[in-house]
């Protein structure tokens, strides 16, 4: 071939080979062109959040809200935007209702792959969110939006600044602690005064909680709590917080003492007259008052708080200045008190109230009780925690 020919043939194959380069970098910017624009779509569709690597998988965040509670709305914009900004899949998004307080969507939100839960509203919904994730393994976080914030206020979360507990729930570390369990053996009486069913539920062969157990992060109470609980006015606890249980407590201040056996453990059953039985796996309270200074949330173990006063206000007034001295470690042991507060510790307790008694579970009334048992569940749960 001559040299002309050879010319030719590589002026052809540079030919080619241009066309080649220029027809990749034509696809390449047809792809970036339509990057971008998914980017500013998604963008402008969730505020200016930053774009996601679609070949990164982070952990998958599921949040259970109540939204009842002020600017739910406003909470799921932030959420959103925090999983952006931490390369985080869209979270998925549950709200309770009336009928269904949270277990039911945190169920669904393990079904679908969630790695955490985050329970967003007050103290009943911690615990029907809880119920789903005992045993799960699946952590739980915390965004408390309630009067008492019992759970979050024991474990030291940011109760005020709602960014700081979301960080905490996406970034802190994962603690076990335990729960316990309250089981209704004996109904009350009713509300017209006559006997409720007195027929003990069988047994779940399953395992799973009967719909007479009841799970409490923190405490569990009879008697004075919980007719406190019972009365207090929604629309002045919306108003005041937490001091609207203290003004229900006041009516109820020259009620009956009564009459419980108590049977703890294995141990030999003992009868005897208080105004309020608490059975705590925790015990720190709004207000600075701790009524159960010794409980530890991990530590397997169920605290009791037998409290009795006598003399009208008197014991009461002594019984108060009981607890602010509890709480920063300095107890009274005079044995002749008109207002005392005696404290044990059990892996199980069973209770007979003969004449029947409210009944509480982190702040959430279940009715008149006239048996019932309780039991730790050791290390049953994991929450998220500050690091």
């Amino acid at each position: 071939m001559s040299w002309v020919g050879w010319v030719a043939v590589a002026a052809v194959a540079v030919a080619l080979a241009a066309l080649t380069v220029a027809a990749v970098l034509w696809r390449q910017g047809q792809e970036l062109r339509a990057r971008l624009g998914r980017t500013a779509a998604g963008d402008e569709a969730s505020g200016d959040h930053p774009a996601r690597d679609p070949h990164h998988r982070g952990p998958l965040v599921a949040v259970v809200a109540n939204p009842t509670k002020p600017d739910v709305a406003g909470l799921r914009i932030a959420v959103r935007r925090e999983c952006a900004h931490q390369h985080l899949p869209e979270p998925l998004w549950y709200e309770t209702t009336a009928e269904e307080p949270g277990t039911a969507q945190a169920r669904e939100a393990l079904e679908k792959g969630a790695d955490i839960v985050i329970a967003a509203g007050g103290d009943g919904t911690v615990r029907a969110v809880a119920e789903a994730l005992v045993g799960t393994g699946v952590p739980m976080g915390l965004l408390p939006l309630g009067t008492g914030n019992l759970l979050a206020r024991n474990l030291d979360l940011p109760l005020s600044d709602q960014q700081a507990a979301l960080h905490v729930a996406l970034t802190g570390v994962d603690r076990t602690i335990d729960v316990g369990w309250l089981r209704v053996l004996r109904h009350g009486a009713t509300g017209d005064g006559t006997p409720a069913d007195d027929g003990r539920a069988g047994a779940d062969e399953h395992g799973t909680p009967r719909t007479d157990d009841h799970l409490f992060l923190v405490i569990a109470g009879l008697g004075f709590d919980a007719a406190m609980v019972a009365d207090t006015d929604e629309q002045l606890k919306a108003k005041v917080g937490w001091i609207a249980y203290f003004v229900a407590g006041i009516k109820h201040l020259h009620g009956r003492r009564t009459r419980v056996h108590v049977r703890i453990d294995d141990e030999i059953g003992t009868t005897t007259r208080l105004r309020s039985l608490l059975i705590g796996n925790c015990g720190r309270l709004p207000g600075g008052l701790t009524l159960l200074p010794d409980a530890v949330v991990d530590d397997g173990w169920l605290d009791l708080a037998a409290i009795d006063t006598r003399a009208g206000v008197a014991g009461w007034a002594q019984l108060f200045g009981e607890v602010v001295l509890q709480g920063v470690g300095v107890r009274n042991e005079l044995p002749a008190k008109i207002g005392r507060i005696d404290h044990t510790r059990a892996r199980s307790v069973r209770v007979v109230v003969p004449a029947g008694e409210h009944v509480q579970v982190d702040g959430e009334v279940i009715g008149q009780v006239r048996e019932l048992s309780a039991w730790v569940d050791p290390g049953a749960l994991v929450v998220r925690v500050p690091g």
